[in-house]
């Protein structure tokens, strides 16, 4: 009987350590595709919470690093910079895009190809402190896709 309760046992408490998922919906998602010797590329989408989150970070095991960023015009020159958070107020969208915010793969480990997915996941802080995360699949493409991305099922 011990045999048969301690993995039930063990299943719940791992249910109830698992982190709920951010209340983000994700639109028109994609990555560019990347060359070989290429060491970053860009992801891009639409962010809609549905209450108050910060994105705080994103990360890939197709790369070596993911980092959010925003381009800039400073008089004449447009300039890309690190940024560590991104603000997301309830119900209005925040366009991840080329020329703006966005993130940047470094290091893939592999090309990113046409018609490919990556795996991309991002990391959220709510008003009460808790870290949520969202796993996504990123088409790999030319330009922007339309549709909602498509959530990474876990088994």
């Amino acid at each position: 009987m011990k045999r048969l309760i301690a993995p039930f046992l063990f299943s719940l408490s791992a249910l109830a350590l698992a982190q709920p998922a951010a209340p983000v919906k994700v639109d028109q998602a994609w990555l560019r595709p990347s060359v070989q010797g290429q060491a970053t590329t860009g992801a891009y989408m639409t962010l809609t919470a549905a209450e108050p989150l910060t994105l705080i970070g994103a990360s890939s095991p197709a790369a070596g690093s993911v980092e959010l960023h925003q381009m800039q015009m400073q008089g004449d020159v447009m300039r890309m910079r690190p940024v560590d958070t991104l603000a997301l107020a309830p119900n209005r969208p925040v366009q991840l895009a080329p020329g703006g915010y966005h993130l940047m793969l470094m290091q893939p480990r592999t090309p990113f190809r046409t018609g490919t997915q990556v795996p991309l996941t991002l990391r959220f802080r709510d008003a009460k402190g808790a870290e949520r995360t969202l796993d996504l699949s990123v088409p790999v493409a030319i330009s922007a896709p339309g549709g909602a991305a498509v959530p990474e099922h876990k088994h």
